[in-house]
């Protein structure tokens, strides 16, 4: 018998599909085939240099061209305050177009209320609570052998290694991203901006 499945279980699993299939492209020095362009405009890149460093890492997403998916998605989660409060926070941005490698229609769905949970479970994924530089990630790494385990804001854990120097985060369902521009400094916290979203076990 054919079963109908609640919108926000089918959602969840289509994302979870679409991290295993999605490539997060890798550091140069590492052989890989990227996917092809989608036919749209190409988002716009993040420039981390206009980042405004005195202020929150709510106000500084939400002004930044190439952070508006995000942007969108914190304000529907309601964690645009949390990452406006004292923290301190650390950040793994996806830019617009880390959401792009996702299925198509992913990032749209997630702003569904009925995917609410899923969409607050992928986002605080995001998050580690207190300020980790790219020295103290590395460090870290080192101490551990070649790998550190960062616990998230929603307690599941995140994997970083480094592909050459730089960082390489793995999420606990396989799904890899790459720190793109690291150490932007905000007031309550720091940004890494990062090249595929991190999809963590999400609620069924």
């Amino acid at each position: 018998m054919i079963r109908s499945f609640p919108a926000a279980t089918r959602h969840a699993a289509v994302l979870l599909l679409a991290a295993g299939l999605a490539a997060c492209v890798p550091p140069a020095t590492a052989p890989v085939s990227a996917p092809p362009p989608p036919p749209s405009a190409a988002p716009v890149p993040v420039d981390p240099s206009r980042i405004e460093s005195e202020a929150t890492i709510a106000a500084s997403i939400a002004a930044t061209p190439g952070l508006t998916t995000l942007a969108s998605e914190l304000r529907t989660a309601e964690l645009d305050s949390l990452l406006a409060g004292n923290g301190p926070y650390t950040l793994f941005a996806p830019t617009d177009t880390a959401f792009t490698r996702l299925a198509p229609g992913i990032a749209g769905d997630l702003l569904a209320p009925e995917n609410r949970a899923a969409l607050v479970t992928l986002l605080r994924y995001q998050i580690v609570p207190g300020v980790l530089s790219t020295e103290q990630l590395t460090q870290r790494i080192r101490a551990g052998g070649g790998r550190a385990v960062l616990t998230t804001l929603g307690g599941q854990p995140i994997t970083a290694t480094l592909t050459g120097d730089v960082i390489t985060l793995t999420s606990v369902t396989g799904n890899r991203s790459y720190v793109e521009a690291a150490d932007v400094a905000q007031a309550n916290g720091v940004i890494h901006v990062v090249n595929g979203v991190l999809v963590p076990n999400l609620p069924q």
